[in-house]
């Protein structure tokens, strides 16, 4: 049997899912459940919203990042995405940095990966380089044309847009 929320989220728009949840808080954590759990027409929806509902380095996701980081190479490249927003939004120990950067370069690197995925597994990366200058070399050569003939036109000029200003 359904839960409201698994409702919610296989019949309602974007909208109306962020309304509901930021309304029943109490289904915040069934959420997080759903969104690295594998029923399949949830687990990506339901990190779709949590996203748009949760504050910067929320407290309710903290003792999830572990388990967040450890489903996300397992997942779809949507939920992968999602997935990789959520705990962008958080502040990581070292460890899960290092795991999750690890992850991105990997994301990054499988040229025939969805280009959103692609994008913002990029963005985690300039994140950390950012954050630890010993790796901006590494933007440098993430960034070669190999990198970057599988993506859109847009994309491309939104990558180089966001090395030229991290530069």
């Amino acid at each position: 049997m359904q839960s409201q929320l698994e409702h919610i989220l296989l019949s309602s728009y974007k909208k109306e899912m962020i309304l509901f949840l930021k309304s029943h808080p109490e289904y915040f954590e069934e959420a997080i459940q759903l969104a690295i759990g594998d029923k399949e027409k949830l687990c990506w929806r339901s990190a779709f919203v949590i996203y748009d509902c949760m504050d910067k380095n929320d407290k309710r996701i903290k003792k999830h990042i572990k388990k967040i980081i450890t489903v996300l190479p397992n997942k779809n490249d949507g939920h992968q995405r999602e997935l990789i927003k959520i705990i962008s939004n958080m502040e990581l120990n070292e460890e899960h940095e290092g795991t999750l950067f690890n992850i991105c370069m990997s994301l990054w690197e499988q040229i025939d990966k969805s280009p959103s995925v692609r994008m913002t597994a990029f963005k985690f990366i300039l994140k950390m380089a950012q954050k630890y200058p010993e790796l901006k070399e590494e933007i440098t050569f993430l960034t070669q044309d190999h990198f970057l003939e599988t993506l859109s036109p847009g994309v491309r000029h939104l990558i180089s847009k966001m090395k030229k200003d991290f530069s």
